[in-house]
């Protein structure tokens, strides 16, 4: 069975797949025990399962594990703890972003992802960055709020 070594929240993995198209998504919950990266529609257009690949937002859902290897993968586990979150999650606490929660780990690793290379971005680059996370409970004005907080941080 092929082995795919990566990176994950700064440690190096070596998993066995049977399938080098297996989604990196299912490796970091079921093989890994990472499970801020949700399943979410499968077929990246929720975002629910976003990740940071080498820097960027990158779904995990449809993103195979070949493509990780060699690679460094940053889940949400991987920004911050619950007694010390980085920015962006402080920010989202602070601002009470998250209703139901489903789609804020999406919603933290795309900010993150836009703040890394920009960190002083307009509300408009925030927009346009998470406009293909969804999020059906309506914090949308709370996560923008959010997002510009942790770019002042």
């Amino acid at each position: 069975m092929p082995n795919y070594s990566f990176r994950v929240n700064g440690k190096t993995v070596t998993v066995d797949s049977w399938d080098p198209d297996q989604p990196l998504l299912y490796v970091l919950r079921n093989t890994l025990g990472l499970h801020g990266a949700k399943f979410g529609c499968g077929m990246a257009q929720c975002g629910a399962c976003t990740v940071l690949l080498d820097g960027g937002a990158a779904r995990s859902c449809v993103t195979p594990i070949r493509h990780a290897a060699g690679r460094s993968v940053t889940t949400i586990e991987g920004l911050g703890t619950p007694e010390n979150p980085n920015a962006v999650q402080a920010a989202f606490i602070a601002e009470q972003a998250a209703q139901c929660g489903y789609c804020t780990n999406g919603m933290i690793m795309a900010a993150q992802a836009l703040l890394d290379r920009n960190p002083h971005p307009t509300l408009e680059q925030v927009k346009s960055a998470l406009e293909g996370n969804l999020c059906r409970c309506g914090t949308h004005t709370r996560i923008l709020n959010a997002v510009m907080r942790a770019a002042r941080a």
